[in-house]
């Protein structure tokens, strides 16, 4: 656990550290109006124990200080491979395929600019890629954290990577670390999709044949920012699910594809109880909601424990007085 929320500045020369001017990874990092979690995003990258790396900020029309947040963090650290672009806002997806677009490295890896990595990420990962051609995509387990500095991450593990699994739930979270050439031969992230882009995104990179690896380490942070996590994609969950069958009508079954038509044509309510919806999806729609009450359920538990821990520490101290 120590490896969660180290932040310390990685030496000049690294594991996976070359003198090319072309970086093996190109970490991309949207930002809208995320100003004030972005230093954390940034530092936990500068952190790497892996060193041949570059950071592409997208400013996707941000409001707030984004923009100079991301350029005095460019000023501080002169000798490190970072820029910024700028665009008018066009969401999450648009604004990844911008930097990944602009970026150089040979691998990439999405990092959004509320959540962090773990000082190994990139060493473990891009190891996985290097040592197997035959891996396009590389996850791991997360850990969920909020701004209380005081309360422990809570490690969530997921399973082991399969196709069938993925059809069926999002098990790779979006910040995986994976081979350019899928971004080139997927065609980018889906910008017409505002949640779910990610799971659209894995699931084209698999009908492509690019197959993925799972290493059972908590080395992505996400952050809880007691909104809950994905809360976008949970609320519109089979809407989210039935766009993304829309998207990739191969890789799923006839009656499948058909409940998708009708949800999308405004008949959810008659999907829903209709026996007939197809098991694949409707068997696991609840998984998200699922997932989010056990990501707030150990938040909440966390918590209790801390505040009981501290109120217990008070009370003794009192009762004992000075030593």
């Amino acid at each position: 656990m120590d490896d969660l929320r180290a932040q310390s500045e990685a030496p000049s020369k690294g594991p996976g550290m070359s003198d090319s001017l072309t970086p093996a990874v190109s970490v991309v990092i949207p930002c809208y109006n995320y100003g004030r979690y972005l230093p954390q995003a940034l530092d936990s990258v500068l952190g790497q124990t892996f060193s041949d790396w570059e950071i592409v900020v997208v400013d996707d029309g941000s409001t707030d200080d984004s923009p100079a947040v991301a350029q005095d963090f460019i000023d501080r650290h002169p000798d490190r491979r970072i820029r910024l672009l700028r665009q008018a806002n066009a969401g999450v997806s648009a604004a990844r395929n911008a930097g990944i677009a602009a970026a150089a490295g040979r691998y990439i890896l999405p990092l959004d600019a509320d959540d962090v990595i773990a000082p190994t990420m990139l060493e473990k990962t891009t190891a996985v890629l290097d040592a197997e051609p035959d891996i396009a995509i590389a996850s791991t387990d997360l850990f969920i954290f909020t701004d209380a500095e005081d309360l422990p991450p809570q490690v969530l593990p997921l399973p082991p990577y399969t196709k069938e699994l993925l059809l069926q739930r999002l098990i790779m979270f979006y910040c995986s670390l994976y081979r350019r050439e899928a971004w080139e031969v997927v065609g980018g992230y889906n910008e017409s999709m505002r949640a779910g882009e990610d799971w659209d995104f894995w699931i084209g990179c698999a009908e492509r044949g690019f197959d993925a690896y799972h290493i059972p380490e908590p080395l992505f942070g996400a952050r809880n920012k007691d909104t809950g996590l994905h809360v976008e994609a949970a609320e519109n969950d089979l809407t989210v699910r039935a766009r993304i069958v829309a998207n990739h009508p191969t890789a799923f079954k006839p009656l499948t594809q058909a409940w998708a038509q009708a949800l999308l044509q405004h008949e959810q309510d008659a999907c829903q109880h209709d026996a007939r919806v197809p098991d694949e999806i409707l068997t696991r729609a609840g998984e998200m909601d699922q997932f989010l009450r056990f990501v707030m359920d150990l938040q909440r538990v966390a918590r209790q424990q801390h505040y009981r821990i501290q109120h217990l520490e008070k009370a003794l101290a009192e009762q004992t007085g000075p030593s």
